[in-house]
């Protein structure tokens, strides 16, 4: 790594209109409110081998409790999108959403890795620094653990909670990042992936983001219309803190004269790789000149009046507004169907406004603030019986993981409820990288080829030992 220092350690706080003080009891984050045992939940859990006995999480095209995800191939190869909802996360309120998009030959890989492996550093941080609060007996409030063990008399319970969750989303984003560098199967040198990561407990929103994936809420005006509040910021290298930082560290950001709205980071020595955003996993050939993967990190506090939360990759942004995804959503004939509705209708978008582009990959993750999905099945609304839903519904996941939807009887409906702690498809963490560099190896990435609107990678450095002097 170089010598880069991130600017972004200061977090954005911003909290409800309604300006209510916090409750008198502490916010926990979730794991001394369970049963003490030999194992705490957290400690079980990062240790799981098989993802797949861990209950409310899917990560394929289908439907939760309180969510809804769907993702769509584009037309430049594998789907290079990725996408999580995990309920009871830490508590029984506590839920993570998370959207990844990939660049690069193995950008599908890096998505996928850091899909299933970033929140589990995020439950290992936390339950570190439960396990640290409680052995220096710190409180504040009704006893509850303080950070750091500060003064009981200076303790905000949301302040508390949200430096704790600020440090826990630091901590794993770098984790994360040393991990993909070390690892030895997975090429991260000219390939990476944004994340956004969202993660609601009770009234409180935490977020965690690099790169270009977004996330909007929707939520009611005071004359109960519905509006657009962006909630992530789109991590531009044009971005005044941004451009500063990768020209301090001798990177580079200009946009190619074809498409002079793309700022791009390039190397200070080749006209390569033309990076489309200043934060990112992985890119490693970039991290020496000013690309890092240290998150923006927000906390909002919830009202009334905020309904849904949507992630989405910018396969969905870059063919629809903040207020057409709200409206969207908002109108989709079943709350099951909101995801799958969004991205068929970012992909009309792509063939009206760019028909002779590559349409993009698409992930989309609707979570619904009130907690309620729809009272029936959305199969059911289609007509599927429930025979047929559980004979299809293995094949359907995997195929649609990799946005390959090619079973028939299935193509109206995604809605697939996938997080039964049963299911037989998902694959050991372990194992990700290794499987599914083999599925898809007669396939071609081809991010690089033919007429598309935004790449996220114009092409690949020619490194050599020759190198223009300084």
């Amino acid at each position: 790594m170089g010598g880069c220092v991130s600017t972004s350690s200061k977090s954005t706080c911003s909290s409800g209109s309604n300006g209510e003080e916090a409750t008198s009891s502490c916010l926990e984050i979730g794991f001394s409110s369970r049963k003490r045992s030999k194992r705490t939940f957290s400690a079980h859990v990062t240790t799981f081998q098989h993802l797949s006995s861990i209950p409310n999480r899917i990560f394929a095209n289908g439907k939760s409790q309180t969510s809804c995800i769907f993702t769509q191939q584009g037309c430049k190869g594998i789907n290079q999108d990725a996408m999580i909802v995990w309920e009871d996360f830490t508590a029984v309120d506590v839920i993570l959403c998370g959207v990844f998009d990939g660049h690069g030959p193995h950008g599908h890989l890096v998505a996928r890795k850091v899909r299933d492996a970033l929140p589990l550093k995020l439950l290992s941080f936390l339950n570190s620094s439960q396990v640290k609060q409680a052995a220096s007996g710190a409180t504040c409030c009704n006893g509850n653990p303080t950070l750091d063990g500060g003064d009981a008399e200076d303790c905000s319970v949301e302040d508390k909670l949200s430096s704790i969750w600020r440090e826990a989303f630091l901590k794993s984003y770098k984790a994360m990042d040393k991990e993909l560098k070390s690892h030895s199967n997975l090429d991260c040198f000219c390939s990476g992936s944004t994340a956004v990561t969202v993660v609601k407990q009770g009234s409180n929103l935490f977020m965690g983001y690099i790169g270009d994936s977004r996330a909007i809420m929707g939520s009611k005006d005071i004359n109960d219309s519905l509006v657009a509040i962006q909630l992530t910021v789109d991590l531009k290298p044009d971005l005044p803190r941004e451009a500063e930082r990768i020209n301090r560290c001798k990177g580079r950001v200009f946009a190619l004269q074809d498409e002079p709205e793309v700022p791009r980071v390039w190397l200070p020595f080749d006209d390569a790789p033309g990076l489309a955003m200043a934060r990112a996993f992985g890119d490693f050939c970039l991290k020496e000149y000013g690309v890092i993967s240290v998150p923006e990190f927000t906390h909002r506090t919830l009202t009334e009046r905020d309904q849904f939360i949507v992630l989405a990759s910018d396969g969905v942004w870059d063919v629809l507004s903040n207020e057409e995804v709200v409206e969207i959503v908002s109108s989709a004939p079943s709350r099951s169907s909101a995801a799958r509705i969004l991205v068929e209708s970012a992909a009309s978008e792509w063939k009206l406004k760019y028909p002779t582009s590559k349409m993009d990959d698409c992930a989309v993750v609707c979570l619904f603030l009130d907690g309620k999905m729809d009272s029936e099945s959305y199969y059911k609304e289609q007509g599927f019986s429930s025979a047929t839903i559980q004979n299809n519904h293995s094949a359907a996941i995997v195929k649609s993981d990799d946005g390959q939807n090619s079973e028939p009887s299935l193509q109206t409906n995604f809605t697939v409820t996938s997080c039964d702690e049963n299911d037989s498809f998902r694959i050991p963490v372990e194992f990700v990288g290794n499987v599914e560099a083999v599925t898809v190896e007669d396939q071609n990435w081809l991010g690089l080829e033919g007429v598309t609107r935004v790449n996220s990678l114009v092409q690949l450095p020619r490194f050599s030992d020759e190198r223009p002097n300084p």
